[in-house]
């Protein structure tokens, strides 16, 4: 398995188009919102489970910057960060923010009354819970939730069947309800990862001239362990 994940081709760069929007198009309505300036806001903060595409949605309001020839940095907190930065920058996107340790938690609130204070670039931020849940410094809770905060929402169940049958149809397959829905049962549920499986799943069919089929699956989830 982990071989044929290498050797697939890499997962489209994330948009806000190819974002899957499920339960959250008012979510996506205000970013596109914010990018075009019909809406003020500067500071976002956006929070949902593994999965539910907090990253891909940041990633992809920076793209839009960088395409716009604007400044913008993207920083994961799962990884060690520093946020001295420039004043001259119009987009700043932080990750993962509920993986910060306290020194680095004084840093992001450093950070946070800077660009409050020079009134020009646009914050957003994710975490795993809403502000009022982070277990972190109360002062930068309170920070975060002075904005706009809004839940991203996972796919449902059925959501999820449906991309993996269109991403299928993409890639000239049809993928029954049946694999689908083994898929859903016996691997991880977060789409990317589920996305992961399907396409090293056509690579494993093609590179051994069989159907897709239940045991074809089977047999490439039992080649993980």
């Amino acid at each position: 398995m982990k071989q044929l994940v290498l050797d697939i081709k890499p997962p489209a760069a994330p948009t806000l188009e190819n974002f899957l929007l499920g339960r959250n198009v008012e979510l996506l309505r205000m970013l596109k919102n914010i990018l075009t300036q019909q809406e003020k806001e500067r500071f976002v903060y956006l929070w949902g489970g593994l999965g539910c595409g907090r990253s891909h949605l940041l990633h992809a309001v920076v793209d839009i910057y960088s395409r716009n020839n604007q400044k913008a940095v993207y920083f994961s907190c799962q990884n060690q960060v520093d946020f001295s930065l420039d004043s001259d920058l119009d987009c700043v996107a932080i990750d993962d923010v509920d993986q910060l340790d306290a020194s680095t938690q004084i840093k992001l609130f450093n950070l946070y009354n800077q660009l409050r204070d020079e009134g020009h670039a646009f914050f957003i931020a994710s975490g795993a819970a809403p502000p009022a849940q982070l277990s972190m410094r109360q002062d930068l809770v309170t920070r975060l939730g002075w904005g706009l905060v809004y839940q991203v929402h996972e796919l449902t169940e059925a959501e999820k069947m449906q991309a993996l049958i269109s991403h299928a149809a993409e890639c000239g397959f049809d993928l029954s309800q049946e694999i689908c829905q083994y898929l859903l049962r016996h691997g991880r549920r977060d789409l990317p990862s589920l996305m992961t499986t399907l396409d090293a799943l056509d690579h494993y069919s093609l590179a051994n001239k069989r159907r897709i089929t239940i045991p074809l699956l089977r047999e490439l989830l039992q080649g993980e362990t």
